[in-house]
């Protein structure tokens, strides 16, 4: 667990998070008080909205980080669980898939998380590839249905990687043993997500600003290049300004930034292909201005693999 009192990286850090959040606050009440058009007051509604929920998301992640790896396990765990529901949900799943989802949720995500507290890496790595892989065509097999088998065990596979494996790689940069940066991990952590998040944000933003061509418009029409150029080159910046609270030096932090915030476009725009295709808006309703769990964080889901693999690749013994 860190000391806060003693890090003021960390302090310096939840002071500037909390006064964007306060500016933020403030510049939407004003914006939204003096639109005009209804298009703008739309927009602006949506955006405050979107600040409101980060007012709770900040929390929420500041309690679970004081309480330390076990703090961002719980919280995680409970993020996969909650992400997985939310997929199933939308997914082609019949009776016969219970008893196989029952040990998805309440034994592979306790055990991926367990694993990642006792630092067991080599299971941790393969246990949802490997060994979940093999035993959900196994169990759903012998219920004795085949309507749509291949399509149904796909997408309990794939739920269980995206909300489950791909997640549980945010919270096992806490494991990494980085040579001189001993029992900081927790601001790699932070330093991930605040990069991944606000490169959301400022696409957004450069997207209503300046969008005209869309990226994909069969799939996410208001993902535009003008606004995934402007909110990668913002937050790469950022991750680069941010680099005295990682292992990196500015030059690998800028570029680190640079991978995760394609990777997370690209999680946003394979999640959006996937509501579409369920014709849904969003994943679900819980985070207000947000939609649901795995809207929140489906650009992590494709980022932190990728940041966990090559931090662990390029900075660890």
């Amino acid at each position: 667990m860190m000391n806060f009192g003693f890090d003021r990286q960390l302090v310096w850090f939840f002071a500037g998070v909390l006064a964007f959040l306060v500016v933020a606050t403030v510049v939407g009440r004003v914006l939204a008080h003096r639109a005009g058009d209804p298009p703008r007051r739309a927009t602006l509604a949506n955006l405050n909205a979107r600040i409101n929920a980060w007012w709770a998301m900040v929390a929420v992640f500041t309690v679970a980080i004081l309480g330390g790896r076990t703090g961002a396990l719980v919280l995680f765990g409970l993020i996969s669980f909650l992400a997985l529901r939310e997929f199933v949900a939308l997914a082609p799943t019949r009776r016969a898939d219970h008893r196989t989802l029952f040990y998805g949720f309440f034994a592979a995500i306790p055990l991926q998380y367990y694993l990642l507290s006792i630092e067991w890496y080599g299971l941790f790595s393969i246990l949802i590839p490997v060994y979940a892989f093999l035993y959900v065509p196994i169990r759903s097999v012998l219920s004795g249905d085949t309507d749509r088998f291949l399509e149904r065990i796909a997408t309990i596979q794939w739920g269980l990687m995206i909300c489950v494996y791909c997640v549980s790689h945010a919270p096992a940069l806490l494991i990494l043993d980085i040579p001189g940066y001993e029992g900081q991990n927790a601001k790699l952590l932070l330093y991930l997500l605040l990069v991944v998040q606000m490169s959301d944000v400022l696409q957004y933003v450069w997207g209503k600003l300046a969008g005209r061509r869309a990226v994909a418009p069969t799939v996410s029409p208001n993902k535009t290049v003008e606004g995934l150029v402007g909110g990668v080159a913002c937050a790469t910046l950022l991750g680069a300004a941010l680099w005295p609270m990682t292992p990196f030096r500015p030059w690998q932090a800028a570029a680190m930034a640079l991978v995760v915030t394609l990777m997370g476009f690209a999680g946003g725009l394979t999640m959006s292909a996937i509501k579409r295709d369920r014709g849904v808006k969003d994943f679900g309703t819980i985070i207000a201005g947000h939609g649901g769990i795995l809207d929140r964080i489906d650009s992590v889901c494709f980022a932190a693999p990728v940041f966990f693999h090559l931090t662990r690749y390029f900075f660890t013994l």
